[in-house]
């Protein structure tokens, strides 16, 4: 299955079987059944991720063929997963999974991951543990073929509407802090998960702040070896930047988009200065979007590596000087704000809302998915090859560093 034309034949084989057109337009029951049964059989048939391998929603097939297949899906009218609702699942868990998984966790997990059925959010930064995620102190303390875990998770984006978690925990407090970590998946419904709300500068909670106390996590949810937590999460951590910083898009995706058609359509709003700054900012947005095709066209050839970092670095600037530059285009306008209401939402809505909202939600890009600093650092020395900063750290166990 290498074949762009064998591929796309197969799509519409499956279309002509599961015809998008029979599946209602509204939001009833019966439509959201509907849609759930055309997922779930997208996944059977291969045309989910089709570089993944047979029967775990995949073809075994290059992965930059996945365009054919959703060209002729979205031609169709097909529905899609919600992404942008399910993206840790699809951006973060999932290859993690694909990658050091058991079969028997690839065939649980994997399926009502695509489909949206079960929504995923990250266990990783903690109060005293962001930027040096390493230093993470959430114990795991393992009880016959079950784990204890307690300890405290913060910035946890969709926690509060995720079936499960991605989380790592420290089971070794006698070694340096990155080789006693062990990863794990953690079903949110358990009893000791407590998820509270964190409001943002937005007025919203899509953050939250989770508590785990004595949380009893199975060893069968164990993912990879104990004490390779750290190693694991490196392969999350990298998709997880490249899906931050390297999603497709169209010209003008993103947050360029608005300023550019605001720009177009308010020609009273214009200035010399601001008409160049909006120039310079157009082009690195398209040549950021351009990068990350090429990104994801290197990913064929395996899994990201730390280059991801430069995608989500320059995400984070992009979207903070733009939003910065809308807002000041619109002068007293920009200084309004839609809504300042209390609400806990599903995902992040760039687009849909007002410049404020842009503006204010933007300040966030530069922390999460790692910090810019941190990010720095790896383009600096696990990209560039320069030489690393010191670190006094690094062979001292976890439970004689100062805290």
């Amino acid at each position: 299955m290498t074949a762009a034309a064998e591929l796309r034949r197969r799509t519409r084989d499956f279309l002509a079987a599961h015809p998008p057109a029979r599946i209602p337009a509204d939001g009833t029951d019966e439509a959201r059944a509907a849609r759930l049964d055309f997922l779930r059989a997208r996944f059977d048939a291969g045309l989910a991720w089709v570089h993944y391998p047979q029967g775990l929603g995949g073809l075994g097939a290059p992965r930059a063929l996945q365009a054919v297949v959703d060209a002729e899906l979205e031609a169709a009218g097909a529905p899609d997963n919600d992404p942008r609702r399910i993206g840790i699942g699809l951006g973060m868990a999932a290859p993690t999974i694909l990658q050091y998984g058991t079969d028997e966790q690839k065939r649980r997990f994997l399926r009502p991951l695509w489909t949206g059925e079960e929504v995923w959010c990250q266990l990783f930064s903690e109060p005293g543990a962001g930027s040096d995620l390493a230093a993470l102190g959430t114990r795991a303390v393992r009880e016959g073929d079950t784990w204890v875990v307690n300890g405290q998770k913060v910035w946890t984006s969709s926690a509060h509407v995720a079936r499960w978690a991605i989380l790592i925990a420290r089971t070794d407090p006698d070694v340096p802090k990155h080789r006693g970590i062990t990863y794990f998946l953690c079903d949110m419904t358990d009893p000791g998960v407590e998820v509270r709300p964190l409001r943002q500068i937005t007025g919203e909670a899509e953050f939250n702040e989770v508590f785990l106390t004595d949380v009893r996590i199975p060893d069968a949810h164990r993912l990879g070896e104990t004490g390779d937590g750290w190693r694991v999460a490196q392969t999350t951590l990298n998709n997880e930047r490249v899906a931050i910083g390297g999603m497709r898009l169209p010209r003008e995706g993103g947050m360029i988009g608005p300023a550019a058609r605001t720009w177009r359509e308010r020609p009273d709003l214009r200035t010399h200065d601001l008409h160049q700054r909006l120039l310079t900012l157009w082009v690195d947005a398209e040549v950021a979007r351009l990068t990350g095709e090429r990104l994801r066209q290197q990913l064929a050839a395996g899994q990201p590596g730390p280059e991801g970092a430069g995608m989500k670095l320059n995400f984070a600037r992009l979207n903070q000087e733009i939003s910065g530059l809308e807002v000041e285009l619109l002068g007293e306008e920009g200084l309004l704000y839609d809504d300042w209401t209390m609400r806990r939402p599903e995902h992040v809505d760039f687009t849909g809302r007002g410049a404020g909202y842009r503006y204010l939600r933007a300040k966030g890009n530069s922390i999460e998915g790692g910090t810019s600093e941190v990010l720095l650092n790896i383009v600096a020395e696990r990209v560039l090859g320069l030489p690393p900063e010191p670190r006094t750290d690094k062979d001292v166990a976890w439970k004689d560093l100062a805290r």
